[in-house]
């Protein structure tokens, strides 16, 4: 489990807490939580992309 999905997952969690209790904080945490693991989950996804271009250029080089 990747640490973006990490994060989402605690967001909920906080958020639906903040609902039960209507701690408005709460909810305001969640749902920065769960907007940093959509960022960290994207920027891990760009890096996978990106090694595999990587990969796939030297694959080349190296059959050339």
């Amino acid at each position: 489990m990747g640490e973006g999905t990490v994060d989402n997952v605690k967001g909920k969690i906080k958020e639906a807490t903040g609902d039960l209790t209507d701690d408005e904080d709460m909810k305001r945490e969640g749902k920065v939580d769960r907007a940093s693991g959509t960022v960290k989950d994207k920027l891990g996804n760009l890096k996978e992309t990106a090694e595999d271009a990587v990969d796939k250029v030297k694959d080349k080089l190296h059959r050339d």
